[in-house]
């Protein structure tokens, strides 16, 4: 499966969520270490779903750009 990620870059580090899986995050100080961190955080955050007999969230999400003239 392939989730979408969402990566936001802050003033002095980078957050990531999926939305198709709520509560899962990664915060890290590079986008490099974030990319990694939400990985993990995906294979963990799928492992407990299952843990629960919960069905696993099918990956619905995707992203688009919308290119403005400024």
């Amino acid at each position: 499966m392939r989730y979408m990620v969402v990566i936001e870059r802050g003033a002095s580090s980078f957050g990531a969520y999926v939305p198709d899986l709520p509560g899962c995050i990664a915060a890290a100080e590079t986008a490099e270490e974030v990319l990694q961190l939400i990985h993990e955080a995906i294979e963990f955050h799928l492992e407990g779903i299952k843990e629960e007999g919960a069905p696993v969230p099918q990956p619905l999400s995707y992203s688009e750009f919308i290119e403005i003239q400024a």
